[in-house]
């Protein structure tokens, strides 16, 4: 997948302002537009910012649910590959920030050596990771159950996005943020790392002992259903086995997987921020 209109121009802008960059990959049922809020944020505190696609990303949110197909047959490879071509463009190393199935293909770039500094957000789970609640097998059983949504793009009825985004908001807000952001998701990711305990040849597998990986922070919403605590905290536990790296742990109280989008943002945002001025300083804009 070529780079977006967009990307390219995130991406020269990006490199003509001299900051530091950070990287932001949003997850399954999100788009790049999610990233908004934390962007301006990035931006304000000296930051350069740039938001990837997924391959068969479009336009805005109601252009992405009048054509789902745009999203089917789009595999964990294909996703971090075009990554990979956005890291290439952008010509160095930034932080990574990344939510959901963001998160693993953040810990994959990591694994790389690919980042300056790393945040999965509520990652979903690569291969070693054995934990699997009923709350995140329930979530993704929307997709799994059906064999045939392998190659199919599947949106979440506002029912389910708030079982599995937004459980620890109100129903107004639940709703608000579904019109706002949700879109269809491909299947294949899902059942990539549904069975990456039993595939080793799995794309969902991440290289935590690279002593190239860089400085990694986990963020986790205490009652997450799509990455519970014990996802989350169990991929933590194998990536802090790298004895070259800092990798730190955070769990937020009362927060759900819609952590990143929901009125709550700013405080997770605030965290994320504090962990990369330690490890990765920005230049402070000047007036």
């Amino acid at each position: 997948m070529a780079l977006s209109t967009r990307e390219q121009s995130e991406i020269d802008t990006a490199r003509a302002s001299g900051r530091p960059p950070v990287l932001f990959v949003h997850g399954l049922w999100l788009m790049a537009g999610s990233w908004a809020a934390w962007r301006r944020e990035f931006e304000e505190r000296g930051y350069a910012t740039v938001a990837a696609d997924w391959p068969g990303d479009v336009g805005t949110v109601p252009e992405a649910r009048a054509n789902p197909g745009s999203f089917a047959r789009h595999s964990i490879t294909e996703i971090v590959d075009h990554h990979v071509e956005v890291l290439r463009a952008l010509g160095s190393k930034p932080a990574v920030v990344g939510h959901s199935f963001g998160g693993l293909i953040t810990q994959i770039l990591a694994g790389r050596g690919l980042a300056s500094v790393s945040v999965p957000i509520d990652p979903a789970p690569f291969q070693g990771v054995l934990p699997l609640p009923f709350s995140a097998l329930k979530v993704a059983s929307t997709v799994i159950a059906n064999p045939l949504n392998r190659h199919r793009a599947v949106a979440l009825t506002p029912e389910q996005f708030r079982y599995g985004f937004a459980n620890m908001v109100s129903e107004k807000e639940s709703q608000e943020l579904w019109e706002a952001y949700s879109v269809p998701g491909t299947g294949m990711p899902l059942f990539s790392a549904a069975t990456a305990n039993f595939n080793p040849a799995t794309p969902a597998k991440v290289d935590s002992k690279n002593p190239s990986r860089g400085p990694m922070l986990f963020v986790s919403g205490e009652h997450d259903h799509t990455v519970p605590h014990a996802v989350a905290y169990a991929a933590y536990k194998l990536q802090r086995r790298n004895e070259s790296a800092v990798t730190e742990f955070v769990e937020f109280k009362d927060r759900g997987h819609s952590l990143t989008i929901d009125s709550g943002w700013h405080e997770v945002a605030d965290a994320v921020l504090a962990f990369l001025e330690q490890h990765y300083p920005a230049h402070q804009p000047t007036a």
